[in-house]
């Protein structure tokens, strides 16, 4: 059975990150590593880690200082033993339920990177803010004309990959626009890309949600820079 790492970024989630850990730990029919790699949070959330979390896990990376998700993503490939990676945020936005559904088309053959997508039928969502929603549509299809890929949603944080494949990708974004930077990188290689909807359990920012518009204007940023110069 193919071994799926999952990297969990995590920074001041200590309302969330045991039940993540829980959930995914219910998987009980998928061959799982769990990587935790703690952004120096200041809410309790590492003495958490460390007192009772350690031990539902594989591995925690504690970093000495706050520097982005793209950072903890980094350090977690680094760490990695799986056949693929699995990106989980910490938040609970994403469902671990949805693993399965993700798995499916890399472990039989006929993909090698899979995305989720909220934007795909089928599947429960929270339904939330207006102008958030567009937003994300729209660095999509930005995205798209660059790097002439048809995906509905590249600034999911369900995405899994082959792990052959992202580890050969030299990554340097350190905050959100690893999406879009890992998108366009992947965009030029000759791989197979699906995408599978997923369901979405979107936080509102007074419960702790951390993208605001200055990560969107650095996702355009990021399509420009690592499309048409890297």
């Amino acid at each position: 059975m193919m071994l799926v790492t999952v990297l969990i970024p995590c920074f001041n989630e200590k309302k969330t990150i045991a039940k993540v850990v829980d959930r995914i730990n219910d998987l009980k029919d998928l061959n799982l590593e769990i990587i935790i790699i703690d952004d120096n949070s200041n809410d309790g959330t590492r003495d958490l880690l460390n007192d009772k979390i350690k031990e539902n896990v594989s591995r925690i990376i504690f970093n000495n200082k706050n520097y982005g998700k793209g950072y903890c993503i980094r350090k977690g490939i680094e760490a990695s033993n799986g056949d693929a990676i699995l990106i989980q945020d910490a938040d609970l936005e994403y469902d671990p339920s949805d693993y399965p559904k993700l798995i499916k088309p890399l472990e039989s053959g006929v993909a090698d990177v899979v995305y989720g997508s909220r934007f795909l039928g089928g599947d429960e969502k929270r339904v939330l803010y207006f102008w958030h929603t567009l937003g994300n549509k729209l660095l999509t299809i930005f995205s798209n004309m660059f790097t002439n890929l048809n995906l509905t949603d590249m600034e999911v944080g369900y995405k899994l990959f082959r792990s052959d494949i992202l580890k050969d990708i030299n990554l340097v974004e350190n905050r959100f626009g690893i999406e879009p930077e890992v998108t366009a990188k992947i965009s030029k290689k000759k791989i197979r890309i699906f995408e599978v909807g997923i369901s979405y359990y979107g936080r509102k920012y007074e419960d702790g949600k951390k993208i605001t518009w200055k990560d969107g204007i650095s996702a355009l940023r990021c399509i420009i820079k690592y499309n048409l110069f890297n």
